[in-house]
């Protein structure tokens, strides 16, 4: 993939662009398919304004089975550009996304999440006759229930103010100096997608430099959110309008500093420290005694990284466990060593270690 060109607008049909790339070149697909919403009249205010609907060409189609045929060929083509190791995210309503699901499923995708994007300023119901859509529904899929994929655990819980990130997410639609105009001062594209929405996807399921395809790219949304963390992008639109909207938006974005765009890792990502590594290395020699967090707590390390205290020997989690009478214990950031008259944790000593692994 050294010929693989990224940060490009590809103009054409997207099945077809898919196909033609390398296979495996993409660790992230982004689809905002149209939802065949199949607006039959015009959809009116009150005060018998026109509501500005999407009711544009590439949002009709002539049948369920048409719609159906759309989209196995549109997601077996991204299949085939995804990395085994790579994922996907599909956005859709009601109109769409549970047939969406149904042939993801069938091609062989495994869902990890349905993610609801709960709008906080929806556009309101004008007949009154059903609930105001309030939300429109992501999945979020690996490439199949054997492959890894990308999760930056940690990066969406700092993002959530240090709380596990849930998958209901709060956030405006695109409006005011975000939404895009035409020469005429309308939308240039009906169906913007908020950068916010993006920041959050591509933070939670990439890391920097990776490739971020987006086969409906319309207004370049992924594009200047790729750009702007540090990723690459390959966006694919068939709508020369919109190819211009988006090649114009995407270039005036500038990436953000090279130490800005990393994000926390996952501690399961990061790579397993012994405690012998620590012995071994010097930074706590054979002998040196640790205390808990009581003071009465205390373990003598040996030179095989195992630990001693009075009536038991282990690694530093089963002794951690012991001393206070528990089935189990992290040892590292239960066990502490003095230095300079300071108790510190022996895992920022673990800490140290993986810095040098880097």
């Amino acid at each position: 993939m050294g010929d693989l060109k990224t940060n490009v607008v590809i103009e054409g049909d997207c099945i077809q662009a898919m196909r033609d790339l390398p296979e495996g070149c993409a660790d992230l697909v982004f689809a905002d398919p149209p939802y065949n919403l199949q607006l039959k009249n015009e959809l009116r205010r009150p005060d018998n304004s026109k509501v500005d609907a999407v009711d544009d060409s590439w949002d009709q189609f002539g049948s369920f089975a048409d719609y159906d045929r759309f989209t196995r060929e549109w997601l077996a083509a991204a299949r085939h550009v995804l990395k085994d190791s790579g994922a996907l995210w599909v956005i859709g309503s009601y109109h769409n996304i549970f047939r969406v699901g149904t042939i993801l499923q069938d091609l062989g995708f495994w869902i990890l999440n349905d993610v609801v994007w709960r709008k906080t300023n929806p556009m309101p119901n004008f007949r009154g006759r059903r609930f105001t859509n309030a939300h429109e529904t992501m999945i979020w899929a690996a490439k199949s229930a054997k492959q890894a994929y990308t999760f930056n655990y940690e990066a969406m819980k700092a993002l959530n103010d240090d709380l596990q990130m849930r998958s209901d997410w709060t956030l405006p639609i695109c409006s005011g100096n975000e939404r895009l105009k035409d020469e005429e001062g309308g939308k240039a594209h009906s169906t913007q997608k908020p950068e916010s929405l993006l920041h959050r996807v591509i933070v939670s399921s990439t890391k920097p430099g990776d490739v971020v395809l987006d086969p409906f790219f319309g207004s370049g949304t992924t594009g200047a959110v790729a750009k702007r963390l540090g990723r690459r992008f390959i966006g694919i639109e068939r709508d020369s309008d919109y190819v211009k909207v988006a090649r114009k938006r995407v270039a005036a974005v500038v990436p953000a500093d090279d130490d800005a765009i990393e994000v926390t890792r996952s501690k399961r990502a990061e790579p397993r420290i012994p405690f012998g590594w620590v012995v071994e290395r010097g930074l706590l020699p054979p002998g040196t005694v640790l205390r808990g967090n009581q003071k009465h707590q205390t373990a003598k390390v040996r030179a095989d990284g195992t630990l001693v205290c009075a009536d038991a020997t282990g690694s530093i989690h089963r002794i951690g466990a012991h001393v206070q009478g528990l089935d189990a214990c992290n040892g590292w950031t239960f066990w502490q060593y003095e230095d300079n008259g300071k108790l510190i944790p022996i895992d920022y000593l673990r800490q140290r270690l993986r810095a040098d692994l880097v």
